[in-house]
């Protein structure tokens, strides 16, 4: 009697069984590298003290009224420690010249809009854990106040990101911010690109070039001058 030979496994088995490994692989392997990112950020982290770059921000809204509003501008960061600086200089807005200068520092922001000569100051300790996002932040402090799930490496203006989706743990704090999604260059700590999902039709995409790591920054880098005409508002 002769042996039966056996069958080969088709191609397409093959082909079926090594995705099956790779769907079953790919949570562990994501979570590996996520925490290999953090890690990364928690080293980049210590060595952030000053950064600026050019801005473009992108709010959109797509209910009920399409409208886009475009803002570009310099931002500069400085951070010692617990201690962090935010200054964001906008220049235009929809390619017309619209001056504004916002700040943070110590749990205060400030507006400064010179078109009509007003500073408006708003209170809220809260705002720094979003304000580092992508800017100096290390991957302890993410993890504090985000869940956070990892979506692989791609590349901006020829830099390699990982690309990180970010969730607030705070209910509070995802009504009114569902999802935001960073492409870290995770060497320097800084994020290239972010776009912030606000719900109810409206988002905001924000893109950084032209970075400039632990150098001086200019005197008025967190400040804006003010004259004996500037209204001031409190809220």
């Amino acid at each position: 009697m002769t042996p039966r030979t056996k069958t080969p496994p088709s191609f397409k088995s093959l082909l079926l069984a090594a995705a099956l490994v790779l769907v079953l692989a790919s949570p562990h392997l994501a979570a590996q590298d996520l925490k290999t990112v953090l890690t990364k950020l928690d080293a980049a982290s210590a060595n952030f003290h000053t950064v600026s770059a050019d801005f473009q921000f992108d709010s959109l809204v797509t209910d009920p009224v399409p409208d886009k509003t475009v803002q570009k501008g310099v931002v500069y960061y400085s951070r010692r420690g617990s201690d962090f600086q935010i200054g964001a200089h906008i220049n235009e807005e929809n390619s017309k010249p619209v001056p504004k200068v916002y700040t943070y520092a110590k749990g205060v922001f400030r507006l400064y809009e010179k078109l009509v000569n007003q500073v408006t100051t708003y209170k809220n300790d809260k705002l720094s854990e979003y304000l580092l996002l992508g800017f100096g932040a290390s991957g302890k402090e993410l993890a504090k106040t985000w869940n956070i799930t990892y979506s692989g490496q791609e590349k901006i203006n020829g830099v390699t990101t990982d690309k990180l989706e970010l969730v607030p743990k705070d209910p509070s704090a995802r009504k009114n911010l569902p999802k935001v999604t960073v492409w870290m260059d995770t060497p320097h700590a800084v994020s290239l690109k972010q776009i912030f999902d606000q719900g109810e039709g409206q988002s905001r995409i924000c893109v950084y070039t032209n970075f400039k790591f632990n150098q001086s920054l200019p005197s008025d880098a967190f400040n804006f001058k003010t004259d004996s005409k500037t209204t001031f508002v409190n809220r």
